[in-house]
């Protein structure tokens, strides 16, 4: 059985309950099972055998706490496009494992449909943070070949997908 048969078998098995529970987790992970049972019409013991089931799933991947970059000192979101020199599998691999190191980075993903490689998200305190990260980090990273910065004016929403 392939991954791709295992994903879609596992997607066949949540159901509208499942889906319930999932948004409840999404807004409030704290929850107990005892208040999210009673949200979904359920007693305790089917609800935590529901959530251990998306658990052992691999749908519900952990449980984190989310933070206010702002209240933190971090109000600046920064799209940055990067292009690497070499498509090679050690090019891309050193950029990551380079990139993960650096708390300012929040997300990084390898895209198509443009002439970048990759797009990472940053949270810095400000423009000097900003210019302190491109020029003395970023730009060092072995490979990389030029980068396009965007500025988010504000963050409509994020979530997760239930």
């Amino acid at each position: 059985m392939t991954d791709r048969d295992l994903t879609t078998q596992s997607a066949h098995v949540v159901d509208d309950i499942d889906r319930r529970l999932l948004r409840l987790l999404r807004t409030e992970a704290r929850m107990s099972i005892t208040e999210l049972a009673e949200h979904v019409n359920l007693s305790a013991t089917p609800c935590a055998r529901r959530i251990k089931r998306l658990e052992d799933a691999g749908i519900i991947t952990g449980y984190h706490t989310q933070t206010d970059a702002e209240k933190l000192g971090y109000p600046l979101a920064v799209f940055i496009a990067v292009s690497m020199d070499r498509h090679t599998a050690e090019r891309f691999e050193m950029f990551e494992q380079k990139v993960q190191s650096f708390d300012e980075v929040i997300s990084c993903s390898i895209v198509t449909g443009r002439s970048e490689d990759y797009l990472i998200k940053v949270r810095v305190r400000d423009m000097a943070h900003y210019e302190e990260f491109l020029l003395h980090r970023l730009n060092r990273i072995e490979g990389v070949a030029q980068v396009h910065t965007s500025f988010e004016l504000r963050e409509v929403f994020s979530r997760s997908i239930v």
